[in-house]
């Protein structure tokens, strides 16, 4: 299995590029995306399997990813929400509320990570 470093990077979802950024050290998946008012693409925090949204000042979609990068299943967690602990689970993927659906991701697609400079646009 691939493995990431703090970062941008593209995330392939059924042929489709969408900008990512990838949090891999402590520091980087610690703070997410507290504090920002959106998120251009998505986040990749790896090595987890749960998320919450204290401290998050806008909703979110969450992709719990197994270590193929499966995806497990899909939720929209509004702020000051702690997400359930997928026992499978190894990296989390998050975007605004209403995106993944719009990228047609659900429970079984397989998403591609590419690290580097973004390709989407």
């Amino acid at each position: 299995m691939a493995k990431w470093g703090d970062g941008p990077g593209t995330l392939t979802v059924l042929e489709r590029e969408v900008a990512l950024e990838v949090a891999a050290s402590y520091r980087a998946r610690r703070r997410g995306l507290l504090g920002r008012d959106g998120v251009a693409g998505a986040l990749l925090i790896t090595r987890t399997n749960s998320v919450h949204t204290f401290g998050m000042r806008f909703a979110i979609d969450v992709a719990y990813l197994d270590r193929s990068l499966r995806v497990l299943s899909v939720v929209t967690m509004r702020p000051g929400r702690l997400g359930m602990v997928r026992p499978r689970g190894r990296h989390v993927l998050e975007a605004e509320a209403g995106a993944m659906e719009g990228w047609g991701l659900r429970p079984g697609v397989r998403v591609g990570i590419t690290a580097g400079p973004s390709r989407a646009g």
